[in-house]
């Protein structure tokens, strides 16, 4: 079984430039955002939804593709966190809204692995379905102010955007050949939000304001809490970043039967650049073969990071017909998944 990629189609917010007054919208830690490189991030405005940015970017790839939206038998939606609904499918939110009337719809949110992994889910539902011939695999980012800041949540500055592949099975440009995934259940608390599920439901004991809820949200505050602040756990821990990376990574090279250094251009997901320094260190790539430079000038969509990239160095003609490129995240989960095309 083998699809490629016949067209990408991106919607995303309106670009920001890092300067001092922005980031005083958000923090006030300007030495700490300006350290990580960025110079600009992508915020949509207000009314404009994850669900929004995701039919616009599907229609585009439509469109490019000359494909109608009849002929999709699946839509797959990778997400990071929120849509704008609880007790709602925004996949099949999007499928409605596109007139995708014969497609299936399948849900990825697995934090910012979604969109990596979503090529998988594609796979697997092509072999199972002989008969599905065109997907939709689309990734969408909406930052929620009241949940995340986007300078003080992580370590990246978060943006809003959204980036569709409409894949054809048989089709042999951007053609998917593996996707590796490593989960580790031991640290799915730290990227947890915990007031507002069923465990603490939102106004119970006063918890759910604005400030609660961003506090709550940043998981780098709750590394040291959770381990106990026990200092070998927490170098345990930190080691994972880039060690189950490169373990991600040298599986699907196994599988596929291409070496590491065949692989022309790595598509990491966009974070700072000390960050983006460090996983090339541990797969001893390259600095110049990340995405790096990219990313500062885009900021982190999420799920989003790894299909923008290729979309971007595509149109860039940095990329060739039999290039191999290499999809790579981590995220809550906690996951590591990296996918392998062939250009």
């Amino acid at each position: 079984m083998s699809y490629g990629i016949v067209a990408i189609g991106e919607s995303l917010g309106e670009s920001v430039e890092v300067t001092d007054s922005v980031i005083e919208e958000y923090t006030t830690n300007h030495e700490t955002v300006r350290s990580w490189g960025y110079r600009r991030f992508r915020r949509a405005e207000d009314g404009v939804l994850l669900t929004d940015l995701a039919v616009q970017a599907c229609e585009q790839a439509l469109k490019e593709a000359a494909v109608d939206a009849a002929e999709v038998d699946l839509v797959v939606l990778a997400i990071a966190d929120f849509a704008e609904y609880l007790c709602w499918d925004a996949a099949a939110a999007v499928q409605g809204r596109i007139g995708a009337v014969n497609a299936e719809a399948i849900l990825v949110n697995q934090a910012c692995c979604s969109g990596v992994m979503a090529f998988d889910t594609a796979a697997g539902r092509f072999a199972t379905h002989e008969n599905y011939r065109h997907a939709l695999i689309v990734a969408s980012n909406r930052i929620c102010d009241t949940y995340q800041n986007r300078m003080e949540t992580s370590t990246s500055v978060l943006s809003d955007g959204a980036v569709a592949a409409l894949v054809r099975r048989g089709h042999d440009r951007g053609r998917w050949l593996a996707t590796e995934t490593i989960s580790d259940g031991r640290y799915a608390n730290f990227f947890r939000m915990d007031v507002g599920g069923t465990a603490h439901p939102f106004g119970v004991d006063g918890a759910g304001d604005k400030d609660d809820l961003q506090k709550q949200a940043n998981p780098l505050g709750r590394v040291a809490e959770i381990l106990g602040n026990d200092a070998r756990r927490m170098l345990e821990f930190f080691n994972k970043f880039g060690g189950n990376m490169r373990v991600a990574v040298d599986r699907v090279c196994a599988r596929t039967g291409i070496a590491p250094g065949e692989i022309k251009r790595f598509l990491h997901l966009n974070d700072n650049q000390q960050a983006m320094a460090d996983i090339a260190k541990v797969l001893d790539v390259p600095l110049e073969r990340f995405n790096g430079d990219l990313a500062l000038d885009l900021g982190h969509f999420g799920s989003a990071d790894q299909m923008l990239g290729l979309h971007r160095l595509t149109q860039a003609g940095e990329l060739q017909d039999g290039d191999i490129v290499a999809l790579t995240t981590l995220g809550g989960g906690m996951h590591w998944a990296v996918t392998l095309l062939r250009i």
